[in-house]
């Protein structure tokens, strides 16, 4: 791996080090909000009970929680560059009185396992963090057994997940952003149409399958979804950081308003959808 991808991959770690308090507070609302992605995930992947499943990029252990809970007979293994956001889902495995479950710290680009181990492999809105999507993809195809499924989930266009540009959009109109290099990583880096098909034929999978999955994030009021994004989103904090404290208060005051008109039977709705898309090993 070259240096300039060993340094994304450090600042990853790093980054999701520093959140995994604030995705630990948030957990049972991410856990509500991401379930109908990490359900279609499983439905795609076909998981029978007795399979070994690795969910690559799990942070706080879903959807590898589910499927560990789903199959009694089977095994999961998930994997996340933090070890923070690995032991949150350790505690979580032990509140469910999970045992067919384990984690490991390692790196999507490099996986600790033998070709061929895994019955179904997951990875749910990890792609587009990697440094290097096409050898992740590599990397996740060559753990699976021949014929197995391998799934993962990516968010769809910026217009289709207004969870997200309702603050960060207005950060932008106050901040002056760096743009990123193209390909950098970021939420919406495998959003384009057909992106993530060509990097799962480049990996050598077939019968691919997308399937666009769309849901709501709900906060009780504007205040908590500030709250939430100001917690677990790093390129939010990033932005805020380089406000002074008039900007700050603006840019709030315009988020806690554009979530007020979001709101819907007395509580905050925001649309968020993502692509599901699966391929067979061969």
């Amino acid at each position: 791996m070259s240096a300039h991808l060993d340094q994304i991959r450090d600042q990853q770690r790093e980054t999701w080090d520093r959140f995994s308090a604030g995705w630990k507070k948030w957990d049972a609302l991410v856990l509500g909000w991401l379930a109908p992605f990490g359900e279609a995930m499983i439905r795609q992947a076909t998981i029978k009970d007795g399979d070994r499943v690795l969910d690559v990029a799990a942070g706080t252990g879903e959807p590898g929680l589910t499927v560990a809970a789903s199959i009694p007979k089977g095994r999961v293994t998930v994997t996340d560059l933090s070890e923070r956001m690995l032991q949150v889902a350790k505690e979580n495995a032990r509140h469910r009185g999970l045992t067919n479950f384990e984690t490991r710290a390692c790196d999507a680009g490099a996986l600790p396992f033998p070709e061929a181990t895994f019955d179904a492999v997951l990875c749910r809105f990890g792609f587009m963090f990697f440094p290097d999507v096409a050898a992740a993809a590599q990397q996740l195809t060559r753990v699976a057994k021949p014929q197995s499924r391998v799934c993962a989930a990516v968010w769809g266009a910026p217009e289709k997940n207004a969870w997200a540009t309702t603050i960060m959009a207005t950060i932008a109109r106050h901040v002056d952003m760096p743009k990123p290099p193209a390909g950098a990583p970021g939420l919406f880096r495998c959003a384009s149409a057909g992106l993530m098909k060509a990097v799962f034929e480049d990996a050598g999978l077939h019968d691919i399958h997308e399937e666009e999955v769309t849901t709501t994030m709900v906060h009780e009021t504007p205040e908590d979804y500030w709250a939430f994004m100001t917690e677990i989103a790093a390129p939010v904090v990033a932005g805020l950081a380089q406000a002074d404290d008039q900007k700050r208060n603006r840019i709030r005051s315009e988020v806690l308003d554009l979530a007020g008109q979001a709101i819907r039977a007395g509580k905050v709705e925001l649309r968020s959808t993502a692509t599901i898309i699966a391929g067979t090993r061969p």
